[in-house]
């Protein structure tokens, strides 16, 4: 990715090549100012005397993964990508966990008081937690972006439009309603809903095609409900019978896919409910906010020839998509959740009973739990360099979380690289 540059004031400049980088550190002509995302100041130049380039903000809203991606107009040029990873999941297990603790405890101790429910009064645009979260992650992040980058604009995967009555006046009836994205937007639902495999044999990496569960010629209908995504050879086997007569010897693949045809998407509900919400914060930034479906992210990419991943869907948001992107080395810089620790001092056990009591402190030698250390351990079991988060102690000896295990570490081998903000970062290999 692009190095992030700032003025002596703080102020944005047009990120710079890793190498350009590496050579005004060099020549103490900047210095390093935040790790994640890479960003320096510069000691001798001021915006006023710099050119800049406008760069547009593309975001594609996910459930559990959200892709960002700042794209250079002029050059189309995607200088920074990245994939949020939200924590919506883990905060509603931590309520349930919470209500379940409390229903016990009132049950116990005070079994004459009946539970609340109806004394509570929500502001307007209230969400549940889980899906607030998820919308302030993002929020932090166009939050933190625009003070390391000079972005104008924001688009947001949100709605289907199309540019085709522009393109094409004449386009009339039928093919007006079709157009180019026509099929895009079922397609992607159905791709989301089976896993992107095909529903009778589970291949992957094939041209998939739309199959109807229930044969229409024996009387089926278009409804999503009834729509299944399978390779030519299933859906060209399977024909115009029944799936019960097609799947008669699977009996268990049967019902797996009787019960997922009509299983809820957990997470496009959460993106559907979320994404007016995220609109209406983003337009409070001030900038100007463009729409686009999922139906023309897909088509931006699938015309350029991109392969799909969160970033990279992020890059062809919205209609202002250059017709050639350059992103050939760019590596997602992945965030993930993680909180701001607990308020909660007393520890219990599976059953609700305390079992430990929580310090009040923080901060022990200058550390905190979330901070990004540098670990250089001179002998013993772990000897060797590491990077990553840690968890403290109250004692000389914390533990040092890697990706596959954790284990403990004196604090005089560590050194901060970036102070805990609720968020891990890592580079893909």
């Amino acid at each position: 990715m692009r190095v992030f540059v700032l003025d002596k004031n703080l102020k944005p400049l047009d990120p710079c090549h890793p190498a350009r980088a590496r050579e005004l550190l060099k020549k103490e002509r900047a210095k390093v100012y935040r790790r994640y995302p890479l960003t320096i100041v510069m000691q001798d130049r001021v915006l006023e005397n710099s050119t800049t380039h406008r760069h547009q903000l593309k975001i594609d809203p996910g459930s559990k993964v959200t892709g960002v991606a700042i794209v250079q107009e002029c050059a189309g040029r995607v200088v920074s990508a990245f994939e949020i990873h939200h924590r919506g999941q883990q905060v509603k297990n931590a309520l349930e966990s919470r209500r379940s603790l409390r229903r016990g405890r009132r049950s116990r101790k005070t079994r004459y008081r009946k539970p609340r429910f109806l004394n509570r009064r929500r502001r307007k645009g209230w969400l549940p937690p889980s899906l607030e979260s998820r919308i302030a992650n993002i929020e932090t992040w166009v939050r933190r972006l625009r003070k390391l980058c000079p972005i104008p604009a924001i688009s947001q995967e949100l709605v289907r439009f199309d540019l085709q009555q522009l393109q094409n006046p004449e386009i009339t009836g039928v093919e007006y309603q079709q157009g180019e994205l026509f099929g895009f937007e079922v397609r992607e639902y159905l791709l989301q809903k089976w896993g992107r495999k095909c529903a009778y044999c589970g291949v992957e990496n094939v041209q998939f095609e739309i199959e109807h569960i229930h044969p229409k010629s024996k009387g089926g209908s278009d409804r999503v409900s009834n729509q299944a995504i399978a390779c030519h050879d299933c859906n060209q086997g399977k024909g115009n019978q029944p799936v019960e007569q097609f799947l008669a010897k699977k009996p268990e693949l049967l019902r797996r896919i009787l019960a997922q045809a009509k299983a809820p998407l957990k997470d496009a509900t959460a993106v559907n409910t979320t994404r007016w919400q995220l609109y209406r914060r983003l337009q409070l930034t001030g900038l100007p906010v463009e729409l686009g479906s999922g139906g023309r992210t897909k088509f931006n990419r699938q015309t350029r020839g991109i392969e799909k991943s969160h970033w990279t869907d992020a890059a062809c948001v919205g209609a202002s998509t250059p017709a050639k992107l350059l992103l050939n080395g760019v590596k997602p810089l992945i965030i993930k959740a993680r909180g701001h620790g607990i308020r909660q001092r007393c520890r219990t056990d599976k059953y609700g009973f305390p079992k430990a009591h929580a310090l009040k402190a923080k901060f022990y030698m200058g550390f905190t739990t979330g901070d990004m250390v540098k670990a250089d351990i001179p002998s013993g079991k772990y000897a060797g360099k590491y990077t990553g988060r840690i968890a403290i102690r109250f004692r000389p000896r914390f533990m040092l979380l890697q990706k596959d295990k954790g284990f403990d570490v004196h604090p005089k081998y560590l050194t901060i690289i970036h102070q805990a903000d609720g968020y891990e970062y890592s580079i893909p290999k």
